[in-house]
């Protein structure tokens, strides 16, 4: 008889619901979504195996092999973690796809991933028949009805199957089909910011091993963590998802992220920590400020590239602290722990593994040199898989150094600074800009409630020089005095700091990770455009 094995998602959850069936380990919260009165979604270890499994039977009774792969499109909805264990059951392998993806790269990603099936909300429909168009391949669409105002109604495209209809009918116990830990439980893919995204293997093992990252972290017993981060992203999953269930904590999740209720929504569910990426730590601290900021649940934030112009006075506004850190879908992995290190850093890289600044021929950087940022376990050799891609595996793992892509130094005393993303520096003038500390002075001002600053071409056509361009949405329409934040700059920056322009757009196009996504500010980025305004 097969024994389980905690390190596979589906043994994880059916221990737990055997140690702890009624703990409400998942509460999906709707305080956050405006209009809807419905009560919470909550999920308990025995109600997650339960759906785990019924829908599991269905994708073996509608022919998936061991194997087969489904996409997975959805926001944060718990049915979304019950696709997960049924893909960890059936021995299937789920594609997450950021609900958000349309048109040509959807279709794109179905066919490279090999999908024979789709998993999703009915506010994804349309762009998930018209790609199955593209990729005939795909025969079975099972859809969650749902309340969103972007819902399509199931019965309105042809072969869809109700996905709350599968999940409400009981089943036998299916048997785990998995032959190891080893084997695939999803691909997820990379931002594609480059090109064609691509689609990272991940087997159970390494979603066990998540799990793990709640130790790291320093998550205590009582511990509630929270996220809006959409769980097509690994960070949802790493942070918040599997340490919840392997540690039995009672985590919350949004369906997405939301920086003005996100102090209500932590208050209201008595959460103790919650993780934020980068520009998102921008956009709450552009919130106005409250004289209630500082009364929250909240004992740390788990940051990945908190700006180091904001970091402390972020904490001291909320009363948190920073506990940071690094990796990427592909691997690496480092944290600073609260309290310890520069402000800045994001640390050193965890026990067994190696990290170093590389330059263009391997040679380890000088502290204060900046160079690539490549990691490797002790002893051994980095290990990528790109599904279908092993020449992209092979250099991105070249020399057995994992190469991010991300350029950063370190400073005397070994501790790692992210810097830009190769290929991505902002230099001006001859200085290199550092986003954050703009970011800072215009997130400050009362008009703008998001910014996210970035390079065009500089204007005089030196080589390497890039204008500063401060993209920002406003806290209400019209009215807008670009003078105002021109002046706030020159108050608080050095003058190459400056923006060259601020462009005002209705929202900041982020990917499933509320990363900026540049490429789109800049297609529609001009100098002389009504929305882009230049200091006078």
């Amino acid at each position: 008889m097969r024994q389980r094995d905690q390190r596979v998602l589906a043994d994880l959850v059916a221990a737990r619901a055997d140690e702890q069936p009624d703990l409400d380990v998942l509460t999906f919260e709707h305080l956050s979504l405006d209009g809807c009165d419905t009560p919470d979604e909550v999920r308990t270890f025995a109600g997650l195996a339960e759906k785990g499994n019924s829908l599991a039977a269905a994708l073996i009774e509608r022919g998936f092999e061991r194997g087969d792969r489904f996409a997975l499109m959805m926001r944060n909805h718990p049915e979304f973690v019950e696709a997960l264990i049924a893909a960890s059951v059936s021995g299937t392998i789920a594609v997450p796809i950021d609900p958000r993806t349309r048109g040509d790269k959807l279709a794109f990603m179905l066919a490279d991933a090999g999908c024979t099936g789709v998993v999703c909300a009915d506010y994804c429909l349309e762009p998930v028949e018209q790609a199955c168009r593209q990729t005939p391949g795909v025969k079975t669409l099972l859809a969650l009805a749902t309340a969103e105002k972007d819902a399509v109604a199931l019965e309105a495209v042809p072969g869809v199957e109700s996905l709350s209809d599968i999940l409400a009918e009981p089943t036998d116990t299916v048997d785990v089909r998995l032959e190891s830990p080893q084997d695939p439980l999803q691909i997820i893919y990379t931002s594609g910011t480059t090109g064609d995204p691509k689609g990272v293997v991940f087997t159970n093992e390494r979603f066990g091993l998540y799990a793990m990252l709640g130790l790291m972290v320093g998550y205590q017993p009582d511990e509630r963590p929270y996220t809006g981060l959409s769980l097509t992203h690994g960070n949802a999953q790493a942070v918040t998802l599997a340490p919840s269930l392997s540690m039995g904590l009672r985590a919350v999740f949004s369906r997405r992220f939301t920086k003005s209720k996100l102090w209500d929504v932590c208050r209201t569910h008595g959460c103790t920590t919650f993780s934020l990426l980068g520009g998102m730590a921008t956009a709450v601290y552009s919130e106005p400020p409250r004289p209630d900021d500082g009364d929250n649940p909240v004992r740390f934030v788990v940051s990945a590239g908190m700006p180091s112009a904001i970091w402390e006075a972020f904490e001291r506004r909320f009363d948190v602290r920073v506990f940071e850190w690094y990796g990427a879908v592909e691997g690496g992995l480092a944290f600073k722990p609260v309290g310890e290190g520069p402000i800045g850093s994001f640390g050193k890289p965890v026990p067994g593994l190696e990290m170093r600044i590389l330059d263009e021929h391997d040679i380890e950087c000088p502290a204060g040199e900046i160079g690539e940022i490549c990691s490797r376990p002790f002893g051994g050799d980095a290990e990528v898989e790109y599904h279908g891609k092993p020449q992209a595996s092979a250099e991105k793992t070249r020399g057995g150094w994992l190469r991010s892509g991300d350029m950063g130094h370190t400073d005397e005393d070994g501790w790692f600074f992210f810097d830009y993303r190769k290929g991505g520096g902002i230099r001006h003038n001859g200085d290199f800009v550092n986003p954050g500390f703009v970011e800072k002075v215009v997130a400050e001002h009362p008009q703008v409630s998001d910014v996210f600053v970035y390079g065009v071409p500089a204007a005089s056509g030196a080589p390497g020089e890039k204008d500063v361009v401060a993209a920002v949405t406003l806290t209400r329409p019209g009215g807008f005095d670009a003078a105002s934040v021109f002046a706030a700059c020159r108050a608080g920056l050095e003058s190459n700091f400056v923006p060259s322009y601020i462009q005002v757009v209705e929202e900041i196009p982020k990917t499933a990770s509320e990363k900026p996504q540049e490429r789109f500010l800049i297609e529609d980025f001009a100098p002389d455009a009504a929305n882009v305004f230049a200091e006078a």
